[in-house]
């Protein structure tokens, strides 16, 4: 993610930019954000997990979408393009807003060194907000690192670190157990010193 594009713009001319726009831009209660582009470990990363997550739950009743599905939140004039995106059930859109969905059920966000800073901000305290949303899962592109927040029965959050490449992530909402080295496919990280 870039720095922001401008100053200050209101959400329905952020919405009329984007339906032409020919890169995607994030929008976060007024800034808005150019996407940076991805390296190719973040791009094997996130289609080892899409992959997977595609094959496990087709035919019951939820799906995996890719970047081009934008989510926005109740509370905060915002969206987003997450990773990936599982939704369960009937997908529900904001009224007026093409292709902007407001019930995803679990998010999974990449990082680049560009985007880190944002998926661990911004982006948490915005996805953290949706009713319907019970996992926001953050894997690090950098080594091996996967951050699992998990809503409770009563509302609150847990988050939970997996950094064992021998071991593996649950995504509980659609319950499936992935291997570390599954995630981490043909991803070679530098030698440390």
């Amino acid at each position: 993610m870039g720095f922001p594009a401008f100053k200050y713009i209101a959400p329905e001319d952020y919405l009329a930019m984007e339906l032409n726009a020919p890169e995607k831009h994030e929008y976060f209660e007024g800034c808005v954000y150019a996407m940076a582009g991805a390296t190719e470990d973040h791009d094997t990363i996130t289609g080892n997990l899409f992959s997977d997550i595609q094959n496990f739950i087709k035919g019951n009743g939820c799906r995996a979408h890719g970047s081009d599905i934008r989510i926005t939140t109740p509370h905060f004039e915002s969206y987003m393009y997450p990773d990936i995106s599982i939704i369960c059930g009937k997908m529900e859109k904001k009224e007026g807003v093409f292709t902007t969905v407001t019930n995803p059920t679990v998010i999974i966000e990449v990082t680049s060194p560009s985007t880190e800073k944002y998926d661990r901000g911004y982006k948490r305290i915005y996805y953290l907000q949706i009713p319907s949303l019970m996992e926001y899962i953050i894997v690090d592109s950098q080594k091996y690192l996967v951050e699992i927040n998990r809503k409770q029965e009563d509302g609150n959050w847990i988050k939970s670190i997996v950094d064992d490449p021998k071991s593996s992530i649950l995504i509980n909402t659609i319950n499936r157990r992935i291997q570390m080295q599954d995630i981490y496919f043909e991803v070679s990280f530098p030698a440390k010193k």
